[in-house]
């Protein structure tokens, strides 16, 4: 997720999101999340996207265990921790100033038998991506990764970087905009896109992405 602090913001809707911490269960155990919305903003609260990709991970739709998964943008890091108690190795991602925060809920909500599997990464994305196998994950995971028309371009290559023929990304996020649905056309013109499911109490849909094949010239 983009750094982006946030004025304090008195709805109530919003309030969970100022608390320092946030409570979940998820694989059988309980989660419990740092936030820090005044120091970090977006990165450091945990989104409804998050929570809904927890849930599709967790009822099986993608397989995950054993797997090499990445996760972009991961801010509070709750879906790479989560997919890692599912059995996936995971690198989980986000920009610098993150991760710290990210590093110390990892380390706060993995037993010590799944701490090895799990490696916190900077990713800025469209940035340094050499330092990242092409094509070397078998899924590609982010939560409500896509509100910032500025980042489009680059998450894409990121996207296209990472993936292989056989990879599965899967995005979780809200359609609040149209920039959201211009996102959509801009993928679907590199990978199959399918609305696999849509939370309607939270309003989340997510997004399962194949990378399509190059276009032949002919």
């Amino acid at each position: 997720m983009a750094l982006v602090p946030y004025v304090e913001n008195p709805l109530p809707a919003l309030s969970k999101l100022h608390n320092s911490s946030a409570q979940f269960r998820f694989a059988n155990r309980d989660l419990h999340l740092s936030q820090d919305w005044k120091k970090l903003g977006v990165a450091a609260v945990v989104w409804d996207a998050a929570v809904v990709m927890c849930m599709y991970l967790e009822v099986g739709k993608v397989e995950v265990k054993g797997r090499q998964v990445i996760e972009l943008g991961a801010g509070t890091g709750l879906v790479g921790i989560v997919a890692a108690l599912l059995g996936a190795k995971v690198t989980i991602t986000d920009r610098q100033p993150a991760l710290d925060f990210l590093s110390a809920n990892v380390k706060a909500n993995l037993p010590p038998d799944s701490q090895g599997s799990v490696v916190v990464s900077e990713l800025s994305w469209g940035e340094g991506l050499q330092r990242y196998p092409a094509g070397g994950f078998d899924v590609v995971l982010g939560a409500d990764i896509v509100y910032l028309e500025d980042t489009f371009v680059p998450l894409l290559q990121t996207l296209e970087h990472l993936c292989s023929d056989s990879t599965v990304a899967l995005l979780a996020c809200k359609i609040r905009y149209k920039r959201d649905t211009d996102f959509l056309d801009m993928l679907k013109q590199r990978f199959r896109v399918e609305d696999v499911h849509y939370d309607k109490e939270r309003d989340i849909h997510v997004y399962k992405c194949w990378k399509l094949p190059p276009k032949r010239d002919l």
